[in-house]
Parts: structure tokens; C-alpha cells; sequence
């Protein structure tokens, strides 16, 4: 088998050897339920604490401001359900944006169908959004405004903090999805204005299986949510379940990791993708999807027109690469996100991400860039 690039790291990351460690004692030894009141339970108990303590450090929060999920998913649906359940006596409506992750997108759409009311922002060609437009959506009927902090396909970040405040001076409640944001941007939850927030631990070379849930607890904005699970009463009772130590551990871990590396790991990975880049876009007839400046350093979304996205990726073989989100990536469609931002379906149906990470060498880079452009040339002649 063929050495692997794997350029794929928005859908997920290689988990970190030294997670993988940290995480083994409780996959084999210490292998109790955390809820147990044994010795033997008060273990996995401390190291369910310490983790809990490892992601609030991260994003600045307090560890009772903190439930632990299945991954980004359940802690969207928890938010989105359980603000929209509670929170229905003041209104029905809200607010999010057409270039989501379908994991707010679907959810919204399912309160559809049960009474709600969404309204579905756009975005300008460069991903970002219109504040102006923001702040007329919201209505006094409006419960819950989400906007997704780094879009996992174009890497653009949206202005959080200015967002949250306009939101708040509106009376509502603010969440982002901020799985493509936590350990690579750093930032304090208070000081943002974030509400509500999800994270997962895959994102972060961290293990699959395991994420998390910000809410603010804190008086007067503090946040009440309706359980999706019962049954235990465990987190306290926001999410019933036996608690997945050895991955809430690893989670915990790759959080740590990423508080202490960040601007190193910044800095390193900004350098490959800018040299990915720039080697990439001196090809005719390429363009960057996204705003340049306002983006995260380790994605590059690049148009190679009249180009298949799909040929393209066959081609490169051992180089992995996406098309666009990996929760959808079966389907061959344009991109929702870059059909938002106005391109039409061939554009968006040449984009290739590149998402980049730590693992990564130069040495791939170069590989990378000496393969893309060999398999487009022999593609041009059957595309253009």
C-alpha cells in the first residue's frame, strides 16, 4: 500500500499518540463505570473531573458549564431542541445560517415540521455574513440565533463576538458550533458573549465518539435546556448514559495538548497550507473559495474550473482530500456552502479542501502539489 497523505483533517484528525496513552488505562485497567461509588468508580470518577477541568481550561468556562455527549451532533441537538422546548412560551422562531453544518440545518428543518419557525441567513461570496442583515432577523419572537464559528468547508470565521452582542441587545440567546474552532482559535467564552457552545473531540486529535456541550450557567443570562436523553440522571440530567470515561478522558487530553500547542501548532501548519496554496492556485483557471484573510490557517478551499471534484479526487489516489463535508460526501451534489456564496453548480462541483495538520510534513506538501497538478493536466482534455 502506498504511503498515505491525508489531507482530510476538517472531516477528522489522527489521534494524537499521547492522547491514545493517556486514554488506555481506562480501556483496560481501570475500566469502571464513573458512576459507581466503589473505590474502583471514584477512579474513573476523578479522571471524568480532571477531563472536565482540561476542556473549560481551554475555552475559559466553568466545569459545571460543561456536559458531555456522543460528539458535536447530540450536543446540537441537545442545544437546539432544548432551547427550542423551553424557551417556547416566549416565541418559535430562529435564527441560523444557509452555510451551517447540516447537523444545525437538519435540526432546524425537524422544527419545521413541529411548529417552529427558522430563518436561514445568507452570506456574502465570501462566506461571510452581512451584520446588518443579522441584526433585522432577529425578532421578539426569536429564542435562538446560531451561527457556525469556522465553517468546516471554506475555513471562514465569522465575527463571533460582534454577532453575540448584537443578538444579546436583541434579548436573545446566542450559539455557535464551534467544532472547527476549539484548540485552533483561542478565545474565552465570556469575553465572546457565547451562549451555547459544542465541540468534538475528533476534531482535535482527539478520539471519534465523544463531545461536549457549553452552556452559560451564569445568572442573569444563565441557560436552561430540555434533556433529549433520560434515564440516570446522569450530567446532571441533561444527558443520561453511562459516561464514556475513556473517551471523555481523551477528549480532556487533546484539549490540554491544544491549549499548550496552539499558536506553535498555528504557525506551523499556516506555513504548509500557504505553500500548498500558492503552488496550487499558480494552475490556470484556479480560485480560493472563502475570504482570504478571515479564515483558519490549516484549510484551503480551491475552485479548479472545469475540473471534476470527483475525478480529481480519484486520481490523486493515496493523497487524501474532500469535496466538501464528510457528512454528506456520499452524495454527489454541489456544495450547500458554496452554493450559498453564489456559485453555480460546475464551480462548485470543481472544489477540492484541502485541511491540513499538525502530522503533516513538507515533504507531502510537495508530493501533494506535484500530483494535483499531473492529474489535472491529464484531466483538462476530458473536462474543458
Amino acid at each position: 500500500m502506498k504511503n498515505i497523505v491525508y489531507l482530510d483533517n476538517n472531516a477528522t484528525t489522527k489521534l494524537d499518540p499521547r492522547v491514545l496513552e493517556e486514554m488506555m488505562p481506562y480501556l483496560t485497567d481501570i475500566y469502571s463505570n464513573a458512576s459507581s461509588r466503589h473505590k474502583f468508580g471514584l477512579m474513573a470518577d476523578e479522571a471524568i473531573k480532571k477531563a472536565r477541568k482540561q476542556v473549560a481550561e481551554l475555552i475559559e468556562c466553568e466545569i459545571n458549564e460543561l456536559i458531555f455527549t456522543s460528539g458535536a451532533t447530540e450536543a446540537i441537538n441537545l442545544a437546539i431542541k432544548g432551547v427550542a422546548e423551553t424557551y417556547k412560551e416566549k416565541g418559535k422562531n430562529i435564527v441560523t445560517v444557509l452555510t451551517e453544518h447540516h447537523a444545525i440545518l437538519d435540526t432546524c428543518k425537524y422544527l419545521e415540521t413541529i411548529g417552529y419557525e427558522v430563518t436561514y441567513l445568507p452570506v456574502q461570496s465570501d462566506g461571510l455574513l452581512d451584520l446588518k442583515k443579522v441584526e433585522k432577523s432577529i425578532r421578539k419572537d426569536t429564542i435562538l440565533v446560531s451561527v457556525l464559528f469556522v465553517n468546516n468547508e471554506t475555513g471562514v470565521i465569522q465575527p463571533i463576538k460582534e454577532i453575540a452582542e448584537i443578538v444579546h441587545n436583541k434579548s436573545s440567546i446566542f450559539m455557535t458550533d464551534a467544532t472547527q474552532a476549539v484548540g485552533k482559535v483561542r478565545f474565552n467564552v465570556k469575553d465572546y458573549g457565547i451562549d451555547i457552545l459544542s465541540i468534538s473531540g475528533h476534531k482535535i486529535y482527539g478520539p471519534k465518539g465523544v463531545g461536549g456541550l457549553y452552556f452559560n450557567n451564569r445568572r442573569p443570562n444563565k441557560i436552561r435546556l430540555n434533556p433529549l436523553i433520560h434515564g440516570g440522571g446522569h450530567e446532571k440530567g441533561y444527558r443520561s448514559g453511562t459516561l464514556n470515561v475513556s473517551g471523555i478522558v481523551g477528549l480532556g487530553s487533546a484539549c490540554e495538548y491544544a491549549n499548550k500547542e496552539m499558536e506553535k501548532n498555528e504557525k506551523y501548519i499556516r506555513s504548509l497550507r500557504d505553500y500548498l496554496e500558492t503552488e496550487l492556485l499558480k494552475i490556470e483557471y484556479t480560485s480560493l473559495n472563502g475570504n482570504k484573510e478571515k479564515r483558519l490557517y490549516n484549510v484551503s478551499n480551491i475552485c479548479f474550473k472545469g475540473i471534476s471534484s470527483e475525478a480529481l479526487i480519484i486520481g490523486l489516489d493515496n493523497i487524501m482530500v474532500s469535496n466538501g463535508s464528510a457528512c454528506t460526501s456520499a452524495l454527489v451534489e454541489p456544495s450547500h456552502v458554496l452554493k450559498a456564496m453564489g456559485q453555480k453548480d460546475e464551480e462548485a462541483l470543481s472544489a477540492i479542501r484541502f485541511s491540513l495538520c499538525k502530522f503533516n510534513s513538507e515533504n507531502e506538501i510537495k508530493a501533494t502539489i506535484i500530483e494535483t497538478k499531473k492529474i489535472i493536466n491529464n484531466l483538462k482534455h476530458l473536462f474543458i
